[in-house]
């Protein structure tokens, strides 16, 4: 059951067509103006400043307001007392993001969103508190975060909460089993049969709004299940994949460890031919990462000896591909083959580039902005005293 409903959620995908072909001039004005006034729905949105400065605003009232709670109402509770609170917040937080849906008619407004992702942290502080103090992490916490997530992304379509869920499952292996292998199988397992699920719901939905979040939860779970079985990249952070630290055959068996290799050689071939076979742009971006990791972590397996110019070679290679690729679909008949062109035929490319271009930039200012120069330091003449013509230091 779906918080908004399907006619509201298809006029809504109606009207941003609409604004992405007036935008391209694929509409005249005329026609533009006609077909908004069909397209019309009571739901209220936002652009996505706006939307990620409220869900931050919501985040820390929230966030005072139960401090405050605690602070003047309930001063050093045991922990079984705070995490029955906790849980309490849970559940208000979840009814004011319904009410906030059914009344105020909120999507993708900032404020739904942040009281429902507040309910998830209230739920597992509040049952690890309550059920599991001072006890290590049990099944409870990370089942009830999965569980509660799939609901809020049913419930409202959030993608983010599917993201949740995934890594939620993630830690449930650890408290089934010690052993390594195991879980990275039960981790892949859960994710696979997951995807089972999606392509059997998902072609009833090609046409819909759902497709769309359908396909961003079938690309996580692709990259999930990746992440799963690559096991130089899972245990090790980013920045570590250029080194020369490496897993062994040691913590696994060489017939799991080198089984893994093949299989990540494998999977993201898989991947991309079923974005490409369906043309689901993020099924297809999900491909590529893998292919792209694999192509990182590949020395990482077999040990090989890593040089500083791996990441150059690394991108002039993926250059290459993207150069050739481009090419290829431009040579065809009317610079389209099977139904792919190198053309932009979306004003979202250009907003997705634009947006990209700027997160990188925030996040890396000093690649852009020279570091800068230390003061000089003073420098010291010797005096002068070798001077010509007879000049001196005192002269």
């Amino acid at each position: 059951m779906r918080a908004y409903s399907a006619s509201s959620e298809e006029a809504l995908r109606a009207r941003d067509m609409l604004k992405d072909w007036a935008g391209e001039d694929f509409l005249t004005a005329e026609q533009y103006q006609r077909l908004e006034q069909e397209t019309a729905c009571d739901l209220r949105c936002t652009n996505v400043f706006l939307r990620l400065v409220l869900f931050l605003f919501t985040l820390v009232i929230i966030g005072a307001a139960v401090a405050l709670f605690f602070i003047i109402f309930v001063s050093h509770p045991s922990d079984q007392t705070a995490g029955f609170f906790l849980l309490i917040f849970a559940a208000l937080t979840y009814g004011a993001a319904e009410i906030a849906v059914s009344q105020a008619r909120l999507y993708r407004y900032g404020i739904e969103e942040a009281l429902a992702v507040c309910s998830v942290g209230f739920l597992c502080v509040g049952m690890q508190a309550a059920f599991v103090s001072g006890h290590s992490y049990s099944t409870l916490v990370p089942a009830g975060g999965a569980v509660l997530s799939l609901w809020i992304w049913h419930r409202f379509g959030f993608p983010y909460a599917a993201l949740a869920a995934m890594i939620f499952l993630a830690w449930l292996p650890g408290h089934w089993t010690s052993s390594p292998s195991a879980q990275h199988l039960i981790v892949a397992g859960l994710y696979a049969g997951a995807l089972a699920t999606l392509a059997a719901v998902r072609p009833h939905d090609r046409s819909t709004y759902l497709d769309r979040e359908y396909s961003i939860a079938e690309a996580l779970l692709w990259i999930g299940i990746y992440l799963a079985i690559n096991l130089q990249l899972s245990p090790l952070p980013l920045r570590d994949l250029w080194r020369s630290t490496h897993l062994t055959t040691d913590e696994f068996s060489s017939v799991f460890y080198w089984t893994t290799w093949v299989l990540t050689w494998c999977l993201p071939a898989v991947v991309l031919i079923r974005g490409l076979r369906r043309k689901d742009r993020f099924v297809i971006a999900a491909g590529a990462l893998a292919a792209v990791l694999t192509l990182v972590t590949n020395k990482l397996y077999v040990g090989g000896k890593h040089h500083t110019w791996d990441p150059m070679l690394l991108g002039a290679l993926l250059l290459g591909v993207a150069i050739f690729v481009r090419r290829w679909l431009a040579n065809g008949q009317g610079g389209i083959r099977h139904g792919f062109t190198a053309e932009r035929l979306s004003g979202k490319d250009k907003s997705w580039l634009s947006a990209g271009v700027a997160t990188f930039g925030f996040l890396s200012p000093h690649m852009a902005t020279p570091s800068p120069q230390s003061d000089s330091p003073e420098v010291h003449f010797g005096g002068g005293d070798s001077g010509g013509a007879g000049a001196s230091s005192d002269f």
